[in-house]
């Protein structure tokens, strides 16, 4: 098949923010989750913020240039209840659940001074941690314009220096709501991206967007085998057996998906790759290595329909460092790439 090149105009005759992410070799994601140890909350606070502390900025920033990324998707917080940096909004309403150390702004201006982008990750609204819910007073009306609020905080902050926004565990919503949420979203940066994730590749339902307005899909992938997507949803605690040393759900037969073009539903072709770490227990993190010849030919399979690839790999939160042996695939990766 010709090799279709990424469009900078989306088929309804608007421009593809997300273009570049498609024009780029791949991204890079880490979970950067910091889950604070203590008895009381100011304990908490103060583990929080020396763990924060710890992150070794230069050592990160080294480490995603040798990757050979080209965009960073990276953690604010998710399920312990804290964030890595500072919001005004929540500070006032709930002290002690960010650090004083604003990681992700340095994060932003280290890469920025490498020709990098920096994408935002967060829950929705809907699943974000029980802890924040409970600082923005989930359970009584205008909880929406609070959350929304809450992240207009942060885009205002990081400002140029954020490009994109990945909001997982979404829920359908009128599109009134998701043009809110956006326009929160780009207070700071009006050509932000922004993706709101279904889990559309790996739970067995519709590959569509959920958000037709989103500028480029999630995409979160589970598994690969044979070099395609699973689309099979293999339930944690399910009868998960091995067959020819490939992962079967007993009673559910395997499927699997590629892309053929640049977009899907008239939005941006892209995946959320793990690799070394597991998205579901289910899939043990062995089954989330590949080779380097599986790992090429899939990100040029994506990438020869005009589509884009990140690939999420572990990160130390004691230290802000990358595995060796994980980063070293990627390193490879860039190199087969431009050979």
């Amino acid at each position: 098949m010709d090799r279709i090149l990424p469009q900078e105009t989306r088929p309804d005759g608007s421009p593809n923010r997300a273009v570049w992410m498609a024009q780029g070799a791949y991204g890079l994601m880490t979970h950067y989750i910091v889950s604070p140890k203590g008895e009381t909350p100011e304990e908490k606070t103060a583990d929080l913020n020396a763990t924060v502390d710890s992150f070794d900025l230069d050592g990160f920033i080294g480490e995603v240039e040798a990757s050979g990324a080209e965009w960073l998707i990276f953690t604010l917080g998710q399920t312990s209840g804290y964030l890595c940096s500072p919001n005004a909004y929540l500070d006032e309403r709930a002290p002690g659940l960010t650090p004083q150390r604003d990681l992700v702004t340095e994060i932003g201006e280290r890469l920025a001074r490498v020709g990098k982008r920096m994408i935002l990750y967060l829950p929705s609204e809907e699943n974000a941690d029980p802890v924040i819910k409970a600082a923005l007073d989930s359970d009584t009306e205008g909880y929406a314009q609070r959350y929304f609020e809450f992240l207009r905080t942060y885009s205002l902050q990081f400002g140029t220096l954020h490009h994109g926004w990945w909001f997982d565990s979404c829920s359908p919503h009128s599109d009134e709501y998701w043009i809110e949420w956006m326009a929160a979203l780009r207070a700071g940066n009006p050509e932000a991206v922004v993706a709101f994730s279904g889990a559309e590749f790996c739970c067995g339902g519709p590959v569509e967007p959920l958000c037709k307005l989103e500028d480029y899909h999630a995409g979160e992938i589970h598994l690969l085998e044979d070099g395609k997507i699973r689309r099979d949803f293999l339930t944690p605690g399910g009868d998960i057996v091995v067959v020819d040393r490939k992962l079967r759900q007993r009673g559910q037969e395997a499927r699997t998906y590629m892309p053929v073009g640049p977009f899907l539903d008239g939005v941006q072709w892209h995946c959320l790759l793990p690799v070394d770490l597991t998205f579901n227990p289910a899939v043990p993190n062995q089954f989330c290595h590949y080779t380097d010849r599986e790992l090429l030919q899939f990100v040029g399979d994506i990438k020869g329909v005009g589509g884009a690839i990140t690939i999420n790999l572990p990160i130390d939160v004691a230290t802000g460092h990358i595995p060796e042996d994980s980063l070293a695939t990627l390193v490879r990766l860039g190199r087969n790439l431009k050979a």
